[in-house]
C-alpha cells in the first residue's frame, strides 16, 4: 500500500518519492512504494556472533528488513509482539543505509511550467513596463508647444467648463504638400473652431469663426524664439485669419483676437496643419463622409461621387480643402464642409472598432502627438490624456456644430469678406459664455429649471409698491446709482434706494425676497430682464425707512441699467447648426 492509501499523504513531499535506479543512475518518480521510515535498524535477531544489523539492500522495500522482504518471518522476543520500527516524532529522518546523501528533488513537470510561466510573465510586466516608460517619454518627445503668452486661462479644470481652441493653418510644410499651392505661406489661421464643453460634460459647441471675417486684432504680447517678449501691434478691422502667422503672431495672438471677438477667453490651443488631417484619418482607417452630388474640384483635387465614402489621408485633406464645389463656393460653404468631416472624425474616434483596436490607438498616439502643436500648458502626454478623459464623457449626439452668424460686409461693392450679424451673434456667443447647451440635453436639471420658471409665474405688483435696497456686487462702479436713478425715473419705481456696495462681489446678479414680496419680485424680474435663476426666495430686510424692502445686488454680469440679464435659452432662429451624431450629406 502506498503513503495516499494509509491516510499520510499531507506528509509526504513528492520530491520524496523520487529515489535512485542503480541500473541508470538516475533518479526515477516511483508512486507504489511507501514514502521512506525510520532509518533505526530493526530489532536485532538472535545471533550467536551478535554481528549487529544487516543493511537493506536497494531493491527492498524502505522500512523493511531483507528477511521480511523475501518472505521469511522475523523470529520474535520470547513473551512479546516485535513493533514495527518506529521513528521518535520530532526526531529528523536519517539517510537510508548506504546512502550518503540525497540528490536535490526534482520539481514535477507541472512545477517546471509554473515557475516558467511566472518567471516570463514577471519579465514580461517588467519589461513592458520598462517599454510603456520609454513610449511615453517618445510620445512627448513628439509634441511641439508654444507659449500661451498669457492669453489663455492657465489650462483647463476638471471641475469647470472647457474652452479648447483649435486652429487649422494652411502651411503648405510636410511631404506633397506644396503642390496645393502657397508654397510660402506664413501659416494663417485658415480653419478655427471654438470647442466649448460643459461643465457636467453632457454637451458641447464646436463654434466655427470664418477666417474671412473682419474683426479687430488686439495687440499681442509674443515670446521670440530667444525667449524675449515683443508686442506685435494690433491691426483694427482686418481679416481674422490674419492673427495667426502675419507679422509674427503665434496662436496666442488668435486667442487675443477671439476673447475679444466671443468674451469667452480659451484654456488652451491646439493647431494642426495639413499633415494631420492626413495622419490622423488614416490612423483610424478612415472617416465615412456623405455627398449628394458628384464632386470634382480642380483646386482642392477632389474627385468623388454622390453617395457615400470612406476617406483618409489625401483624399482626406481634399475634402475638407474643397469649397468651390459645394455651396455658394465661398468660405462659408467650406465650413458645412468641415464640420461634417469632424463630426464624422469624432463618430470613428468614438466607435468600437477605434477604442478596441489596440493597433489603432497607437496610431493615434503617434499621429495625434506628431501632427498637433499645442500650447505650453499641454506639453505632456499625461495632460493630453487628462483632457482627452474630459472629452472622453461627451456623447456625440449632444455635441453641436455651428457657425458665428455673418452678413457680407456692406462696406465691399465685390464680397470677400463678412462681419458680425449684430442682431444673432452676441445671443450666440452668451450662450456660450453661460454654458447653454444648443442642444436639448436630457440630463438637465429638469426640477431646478421648473421651479426657476415657477417663480416667474403669477400676479405682479404695480411699480410704484415695489420696494427695494440696491447693492453694487461687482458690477462696474456707479452701476447702483445707475440703476436707482432709471428705476425711478423710467419705471416709476419710487420706492427704491442705493444702499452702497455689498459685502462680496458676485459673478450673477440677485433678487432676494420674503414670500409676501413674490409679486413685487415679478414686476421687478419683468423690468429688469431678470430669469428665474436670479430670483431668490428667502428674507427681506429693513430700508432707510424702516420698511421691509427686498435686496437687489447687482454682479458682474449686470450689463448696464435697462439691460436685459435673461441668458437667452435656445439658439436664435436661422442659426445654421448639425450635431456630431448624424451623418449630413454635402450640398
Amino acid at each position: 500500500m502506498d503513503a495516499q492509501g494509509r491516510g499520510r499523504a499531507d506528509d509526504i513531499d513528492p520530491a520524496d518519492q523520487w529515489v535512485l535506479n542503480p541500473n541508470t543512475g538516475e533518479y526515477e518518480l516511483r508512486l507504489s512504494a511507501s514514502p521512506p521510515q525510520s532509518g533505526v535498524p530493526s530489532p536485532r535477531r538472535p545471533h550467536a556472533a551478535d554481528a549487529g544489523p544487516r543493511p537493506r539492500s536497494r531493491s527492498e522495500a524502505p522500512g523493511r528488513s531483507g528477511s521480511a522482504a523475501s518472505g521469511r518471518s522475523r523470529p520474535e522476543t520470547p513473551g512479546r509482539a516485535v513493533p514495527p520500527p518506529r521513528r521518535r516524532r520530532g526526531a529528523p529522518e536519517e539517510p537510508l543505509p548506504g546512502r550518503r546523501g540525497r540528490r536535490p528533488a526534482k520539481a514535477s513537470k507541472g512545477k517546471k511550467v509554473l515557475l516558467w510561466t511566472g518567471g516570463t510573465m514577471a519579465f514580461v510586466l517588467v519589461a513592458g513596463a520598462g517599454a510603456a516608460y520609454f513610449y511615453i517619454e517618445h510620445l512627448n518627445d513628439n509634441i511641439a508647444s508654444v507659449s500661451d503668452d498669457g492669453a489663455g486661462t492657465g489650462g483647463f479644470q476638471k471641475d469647470k467648463a472647457i474652452n479648447i481652441l483649435l486652429i487649422g493653418t494652411d502651411k503648405r510644410t510636410g511631404a506633397g504638400n506644396t503642390k496645393y499651392g502657397d508654397a510660402g505661406s506664413v501659416g494663417h489661421a485658415d480653419t478655427t473652431i471654438l470647442l466649448h464643453v460643459s461643465k457636467d460634460r453632457s454637451n458641447a459647441t464646436a463654434l466655427s469663426i470664418p477666417r474671412d471675417l473682419v474683426t479687430d486684432i488686439p495687440d499681442c504680447p509674443t515670446t521670440q524664439e530667444d525667449g524675449s517678449q515683443k508686442i506685435i501691434p494690433g491691426t483694427p478691422n482686418a481679416r481674422f485669419n490674419t492673427s495667426l502667422g502675419q507679422d509674427g503672431r503665434t496662436p496666442s495672438c488668435t486667442m487675443r483676437t477671439v476673447t475679444e471677438l466671443t468674451g469667452v477667453k480659451p484654456d488652451n490651443f491646439m493647431v494642426a496643419d495639413f499633415n494631420a488631417v492626413k495622419t490622423l484619418t488614416s490612423a483610424v482607417g478612415g472617416v465615412e463622409v456623405c455627398l449628394a452630388k458628384d464632386i470634382d474640384d480642380r483646386d482642392s483635387k477632389l474627385k468623388l461621387s454622390k453617395g457615400t465614402h470612406t476617406i483618409e489621408g489625401e483624399q482626406a485633406l481634399a475634402f475638407v480643402r474643397t469649397r468651390h464645389s459645394v455651396g455658394f463656393g465661398g468660405d462659408l460653404s467650406r465650413i458645412g464642409l468641415q464640420q461634417q468631416f469632424l463630426s464624422a472624425l469624432m463618430r470613428k474616434l468614438k466607435s468600437n472598432d477605434t477604442l478596441t483596436s489596440p493597433s489603432k490607438m497607437l496610431d493615434l498616439a503617434e499621429a495625434g502627438t506628431k501632427a498637433l502643436t499645442v500650447d505650453s500648458q499641454l506639453d505632456s502626454i499625461g495632460k493630453l490624456k487628462d483632457l482627452g478623459l474630459e472629452l472622453g464623457k461627451l456623447n456625440v449626439k449632444n455635441l453641436t456644430f455651428t457657425t458665428v452668424p455673418v452678413v457680407d460686409n456692406p462696406a465691399e461693392k465685390v464680397k470677400s469678406t463678412v462681419v458680425l450679424n449684430e442682431s444673432s451673434a452676441p445671443q450666440v456667443f452668451d450662450m456660450i459664455k453661460n454654458d447653454v447647451s444648443f442642444t436639448a440635453v436630457k440630463e438637465q436639471k429638469k426640477k431646478e429649471k421648473a421651479a426657476e420658471a415657477a417663480r416667474l409665474k403669477g400676479s405682479k405688483a404695480p411699480a410704484s409698491e415695489v420696494r427695494v435696497r440696491i447693492l453694487n456686487g461687482g458690477a462696474v462702479a456707479g452701476s447702483a446709482q445707475e440703476t436707482l436713478s432709471w428705476l425711478q425715473v423710467e419705471e416709476g419705481v419710487t420706492k427704491s434706494e442705493n444702499a452702497g456696495n455689498a459685502p462680496a462681489e458676485l459673478a450673477k446678479t440677485t433678487l432676494e425676497y420674503a414670500p409676501d414680496q413674490a409679486a413685487q419680485a415679478r414686476r421687478l424680474a419683468d423690468l429688469m430682464g431678470l430669469s428665474g435663476s436670479a430670483l431668490k426666495p428667502g428674507e427681506s430686510v429693513d430700508n432707510s425707512q424702516g420698511l421691509p424692502a427686498m435686496t437687489l445686488t447687482l454682479g458682474k454680469d449686470f450689463k448696464g441699467a435697462g439691460v436685459s440679464l435673461t441668458t437667452p435659452a435656445k439658439a436664435p432662429d436661422g442659426v445654421q447648426k448639425s450635431t456630431a451624431d448624424k451623418v449630413e450629406c454635402a450640398k
